[in-house]
């Protein structure tokens, strides 16, 4: 057997197209950070390889990335036993995660769909006031 050479590039990080912001209230909670850090470690991993792919190749679509309407996007991933989604809006070249839950049922819930609409006022109201 001949002997090869083996090269090794150095491997570049990929560019992020989109940085990712963690909705925040009023008084300063971050509801879609305290639910991920509720969630067992391999969905954590799982969620957050998802969240880096969008931040990587956005625009996508199905099956990881949904577009439900009023702005609101949803990346759809599957954890071992249940899924999960994460609501989310772009706005310039930001993600903004709105709200994480685990999905029951086909469709995504009205009250879910309302809460992410509801952060997107808050959020609106609170660029106003700087």
């Amino acid at each position: 057997m001949s002997k090869q050479k083996v090269i090794i590039d150095k491997v570049k990080p990929p560019i992020l197209k989109l940085t990712v912001k963690f909705f925040a209230s009023e008084a300063g909670s971050e509801p879609v950070k305290d639910w991920l850090k509720s969630l067992p470690k391999d969905d954590r991993v799982t969620i957050g390889t998802d969240i880096k792919t969008v931040q990587i190749g956005w625009p996508l679509g199905m099956p990881l990335v949904d577009h439900i309407g009023n702005g609101i996007w949803e990346v759809r991933t599957r954890l071992t036993n249940q899924i999960s989604r994460i609501l989310f809006i772009i706005e310039n070249s930001q993600m903004i995660l709105l709200h994480g839950f685990i999905k029951k049922t086909p469709k995504t819930p009205k009250q879910d769909i309302e809460l992410a609409e509801d952060r997107i006022k808050i959020l609106t109201k609170l660029k106003k006031q700087k």
